[in-house]
């Protein structure tokens, strides 16, 4: 073999140079879950170290983050690592596009994006078939992704639309410019250099076959094994150990290893990392880390004590908790009525349902106990996650982990009154409520959560009239044809009365994202209606879904489940000829109406009946 030489690099070294894939190499097929996980380990790992007032200076003295190895021979043709690179560059594409929108110090990152080379631009991975991607998402231009057939462009475009959404609030201000130098100076990988192809191959397949590395839960299942005296008892664990971890890897590739930290934390984490620079990680972070270890550490605290313990610790704990988890996600993915907030939590990727769900478990519930309590934790994150979305605050993972895992550790295996009381109590002391409805309108932070909410509005006004409708078909954004936002008013000032209500046209753009002006149409019907009058707009309405057919007056003929529902909950649907200023603000009444049922703290008193 040939020299082989190993560094560490920080990304604005990295990404100077420009590498190539070579045509045998696989598809970049990155899912929505690494790229989440990408985007929260760098953003948690930088709020480590960030402080209220921090200068961008400050950067200097933050610690660094380590995001593994690539190998490359030494003509940069990349033999692992391309999945990283590339979700790499998609980040720094996003980040200097929201650099352009904010009024901040701006970091010149555009040189790690691209180069120019014979008045072309050149991009840090080279492949020809990603070009026009990638250059419509750095000058943030529509891309007719609908007719794309390439797996990796298809995937790359879908991952920056993942970045957009996912992407911390928190971060949209002044600390921007700290966490892009943070990004590109302190987190580092290995850059492995052969000097041949067929060396770098040599590399990879010794670093990832050669003495492979067992998994945390293999060393998990290992140590419990051990413990178990009775050769028989163990040989019964052992296999449904192994029985389940498969069922689990079929549900998601890291299934096992999500399930396995869901599990613990939920039942078992005792403390969280103080959110001061410095601090030391406590059970959540370690668990999340090395569970395997974590275990071993703390055995006599859970309960493991003996070999009876141990048993029972496979046999009925984790038989009892995986089967549920394998259930939670079976609900996420399929929608079912009877678990329907477990799958609209989903929806919005609010994973740290599983924990809490899992946290409110009893050993000795029954199954009718179980499936209560998962749908009165469901239902209450469902409201927790809306209020907070209604007054314009952020769900994600590092603005909530705090307050998720108070909220675990009070729920941790109450009884269902108890829970009951406990979740109504939560809800009726959050400082967010369905007030904000009055103020609420679509904008960059609630264009990701609007669908979800109109779609909520539209099934529940359809099921409860008698109509079989379907909101995942609604929010199924993989559908040839998927729903998107409709504005009521077309985006043209000189329209309608609009001059004469509105002193600016800017002052008209802004109230015309007001809630009570939107609606859900396929994507097709929402392009042709796009400059319609309202007066061209209403006709089409009438074959479209309920919510937006209630602007048509044939809505109110010969259709009584309809008008008997509305009635009966004093909804003030009406028809519209004209759709003015005045009409928009009843229209807007009337969704904070709707919104306030559907979400409503019953909810969780009717759960319990």
């Amino acid at each position: 073999m040939n020299r082989i030489t190993g560094n560490p690099i920080e990304i604005d070294d990295l990404f100077n140079d420009r590498y190539s894939v070579q045509y045998y190499q696989r598809e970049y097929n990155w899912g929505t879950k690494q790229i989440q996980e990408l985007v929260y380990d760098l953003v948690n790992e930088f709020m480590n170290y960030y402080r209220d007032g921090d200068a961008q200076d400050s950067v200097e003295d933050y610690g660094s983050y380590f995001l593994g190895p690539i190998i490359l021979t030494d003509k940069n043709e990349i033999i692992d690592g391309q999945q990283r690179l590339s979700s790499l560059t998609l980040l720094l594409i996003y980040l200097n596009n929201l650099q352009k929108n904010l009024n901040t110090n701006k970091i010149n990152i555009e040189s790690l994006i691209f180069t120019k080379r014979f008045g072309k631009k050149t991009f840090c991975i080279d492949v020809k078939e990603r070009k026009s991607c990638l250059e419509s998402l750095y000058e943030n231009e529509a891309y007719d992704i609908d007719n794309e057939k390439n797996e990796s462009v298809i995937n790359l475009y879908n991952r920056y639309k993942d970045i957009e959404k996912i992407f911390p609030q928190e971060l949209k201000s002044d600390i921007l410019p700290l966490f892009i130098e943070w990004l590109i100076y302190k987190v580092t990988l290995i850059k492995i250099t052969t000097t041949t192809e067929q060396d770098a191959h040599t590399v990879f397949v010794t670093m990832n076959d050669r003495g492979l590395r067992l998994t945390p839960s293999e060393m998990l299942k290992g140590y419990l094994l051990s413990e178990i005296s009775d050769d028989e008892t163990r040989n019964i664990a052992n296999k449904l150990w192994q029985e389940t971890i498969l069922e689990l890897k079929e549900l998601e590739k890291d299934g096992e290893a999500d399930f396995i930290k869901h599990w613990i934390r939920s039942q078992y984490a005792d403390s969280i990392r103080e959110g001061k620079k410095g601090a030391e990680d406590k059970d959540y972070e370690i668990i999340g880390q090395s569970f395997h270890k974590w275990i071993r550490e703390n055995r006599e605290s859970i309960g493991l004590i003996n070999s009876s313990s141990f048993e029972n610790f496979i046999l009925k704990e984790f038989k009892l908790f995986s089967n549920i988890y394998k259930r939670l996600k079976v609900y996420s993915s399929e929608f079912n009525a009877d678990f329907e907030y477990v799958f609209y939590n989903a929806d919005r990727d609010f994973n740290l349902q599983y924990q809490i769900i899992l946290a409110s478990i009893c050993r000795d519930d029954s199954q009718e106990i179980i499936d209560k309590k998962i749908k009165l934790i469901s239902c209450f994150i469902d409201q927790y996650i809306s209020r907070r979305v209604f007054n314009f605050k952020t769900v994600n993972y590092s603005s909530v982990r705090y307050t998720m895992f108070n909220i675990t550790k009070d729920v941790r295996r109450k009884s269902l009154d108890e829970l009951k009381d406990i979740l109504k109590s939560k809800i009726d002391n959050m400082e967010q409520t369905l007030d904000a409805i009055d103020d609420f309108y679509l904008n960059q932070f609630t264009a990701r959560y609007m669908l979800h909410i109109i779609s909520r509005m539209t099934y529940y006004l359809e099921s409860n009239s008698g109509i079989n409708s379907s909101f995942d078909n609604y929010v199924n954004r993989s559908r040839k044809n998927s729903y998107d936002i409709e504005h009521i008013w077309s985006n043209n000032y000189n329209q309608g009365n609009h001059q004469n209500e509105f002193k600016t046209e800017e002052e008209f753009k802004h109230f015309r994202n007001r809630f009570g002006g939107l609606l859900i149409l396929p994507k097709d019907k929402n392009r042709s209606l796009k400059d319609m009058k309202y007066e061209e707009k209403v006709k089409k309405y009438d074959s479209e879904n309920l919510l937006a057919r209630t602007l048509n007056p044939n809505c109110y003929k010969n259709n009584p489940l309809f008008l008997r529902f509305i009635n009966e909950k004093n909804f003030k649907f009406k028809y519209y000829d004209e759709f003015n200023k005045k009409e928009f603000l009843e229209r807007n009444n009337l969704y904070k109406d709707l919104c306030k049922e559907i979400w409503s703290i019953e909810r969780l008193d009717e759960i319990c009946r």
